[in-house]
C-alpha cells in the first residue's frame, strides 16, 4: 500500500514545519506582505496546518471556514495566488520534501485557484 501524501510529508509535524515556513515567506513577500500586516500569523499557521493535514489524507478535522468564505472581499490577483504557491514550493524545498510530493502539494493548491481569487 502507498503511504498518503500526509505520510510522505512527514504527518502534522513535517506539515507544520512547511505552512510556518510559507506563512513566514508570505509576510516577508512585499507582493503578499500586506495581506499578512497585522495579522494574527500564529492562528494562520494553525489552521492552515489543519487544513493542509486534512487534505492531504491526515487524520485531523478542518474545522475552520471555508476557503470561498476566508478569500471573500480579498480580491486576490493572479500574480498574488502564484506567488503564494511559489512561497509553498520555496518551503518544502527547505524542508526537504521529493519533488513528486510537491508536485503533489502543488495541483492541490492549484486547484484551489477559483476559491480564492478575485472575491
Amino acid at each position: 500500500m502507498t503511504p498518503s501524501l500526509y505520510q510522505r510529508l512527514g504527518g502534522a509535524e513535517g506539515i507544520a514545519a512547511i505552512v510556518d515556513d510559507a506563512v513566514d515567506r508570505h509576510a516577508a513577500n512585499p507582493l503578499l506582505a500586506p495581506r499578512f500586516s497585522g495579522r494574527d500569523l500564529p492562528r494562520a499557521k494553525q489552521m492552515g496546518t489543519l487544513f493542509f493535514c486534512m487534505g492531504a489524507g491526515g487524520p485531523q478535522t478542518y474545522d475552520g471556514r471555508d476557503m470561498r468564505t476566508v478569500h471573500a472581499g480579498m480580491n486576490i490577483s493572479e500574480q498574488e495566488f502564484i506567488a503564494t504557491i511559489d512561497d509553498f514550493v520555496a518551503a518544502m524545498q527547505d524542508q526537504g520534501v521529493g519533488a513528486a510530493e510537491a508536485n503533489e502539494v502543488v495541483a492541490i493548491l492549484y486547484s484551489l485557484k477559483g476559491e480564492v481569487l478575485r472575491l
